[in-house]
């Protein structure tokens, strides 16, 4: 069996008892960084050998566990934080398990997709998460375009070293509309910080923003409703 076990996004405190018994239960830990996910099984007075399993090993590691899966083994796959296969290594493993009817189940648990979305206090009624926004400028923009024509709530993860970039970029393609920062979820420095993108990078240009961050856009149908169209 295949236990897919989601993680802390930040407060260790947020790990369910059932990804608890089920880190005591299986054979083997496979994790995108062992040395990050060995401080939370030690956290957790848990002790149990770990591969490797990260974006530049997926293909060859995947082999490999699917045949200790086959043999009758039971592994936990883990990220670094929250659920695997969400912007994370994960879904090779989950669609060559379907394809060979190997048994898995998914360890529900945090997720900074869903505490950004809840945070922000926009629409949560319809809602799409794009991943990260692409590093290349052409490809930010017409991301980030098409994210100003969606009707929706949209999600995207973002590095601090590129928000301002991104900034620059909604003040072109969605000057009015509201975006909300979600930063460092679940830790000591949380912040959900809302505003236009002129007002965002004007804080953040003066405040150089730190740690994981979820950037949450409001969708049109929202910013026209409020417009009063």
């Amino acid at each position: 069996m295949l236990y897919v076990v989601a993680t802390p996004i930040g407060n260790l405190g947020d790990i369910t008892l059932r990804a608890i018994e089920t880190l005591k239960l299986v054979d083997v830990v496979a994790a995108e960084d062992t040395r990050h996910s060995g401080m939370l099984l030690k956290h957790l007075g848990i002790k149990k050998p770990f591969i490797s399993y990260h974006e530049h090993n997926e293909a060859t590691r995947t082999v490999a566990l699917l045949e200790r899966l086959v043999r009758g083994e039971r592994v936990a796959l883990i990220t670094d934080a929250g659920t695997p296969a969400l912007s994370d290594p994960g879904l090779r493993l989950i669609r060559k398990c379907i394809e060979q009817e190997v048994p898995f189940t998914v360890i529900p648990g945090p997720s900074s997709i869903v505490t950004a979305l809840v945070g922000s206090g926009f629409s949560t009624e319809r809602f799409s998460f794009r991943g990260f926004i692409p590093i290349k400028s052409g490809q930010r923009e017409r991301e980030l375009r098409a994210a100003a024509e969606c009707e929706q709530t949209v999600i995207f993860l973002e590095s601090p070293y590129r928000l301002l970039k991104t900034f620059a970029v909604c003040i072109d393609v969605m000057p009015e509309r509201q975006l909300c920062v979600a930063r460092e979820l679940t830790k000591k420095f949380e912040e959900f910080r809302r505003g236009t993108a002129v007002n965002l990078l004007s804080h953040y240009q003066a405040h150089p923003p730190k740690g994981e961050i979820v950037l949450v856009i409001s969708g049109s149908w929202e910013f026209r409703r409020f417009r009063g169209y």
